[in-house]
């Protein structure tokens, strides 16, 4: 295809997406559709798996934080938990724990 030939084909496919108004609005109706199946999608998915293992955590779990931090849950509270680690005992919010490791027998 030779440069000089572009506008004459741009000028060939105006008339077409004129004559059906769908099919000038077809790609982004495809990118939005492919936009929600990998980008939304899979986002609300883990959210929902988040939450479940926020209701699910107890007493006596271990647990890892976002930090990478370790530890067994001591108390749980409605926005935050108290973790032991080692010597060290902390309160971190519940948004940071992101898996349990043992959960409680």
């Amino acid at each position: 295809m030779q440069l000089n030939s572009f506008p004459v084909t741009l000028a060939q496919a105006a008339p077409a997406a004129q004559q059906n108004p769908v099919m000038a609005f077809m790609p982004m109706i495809l990118l939005v559709v492919v936009f929600y199946f990998i980008l939304i999608r899979p986002q609300q998915k883990r959210a929902k798996e988040q939450k479940k293992l926020l209701e699910a955590l107890k007493s006596g779990d271990k647990v890892v934080t976002a930090a990478g931090i370790i530890g067994e849950v001591v108390t749980v509270k409605d926005k935050t938990v108290s973790l032991r680690s080692g010597d060290a005992k902390f309160e971190v919010t519940k948004e940071s724990v992101v898996a349990i490791t043992e959960p409680k027998a």
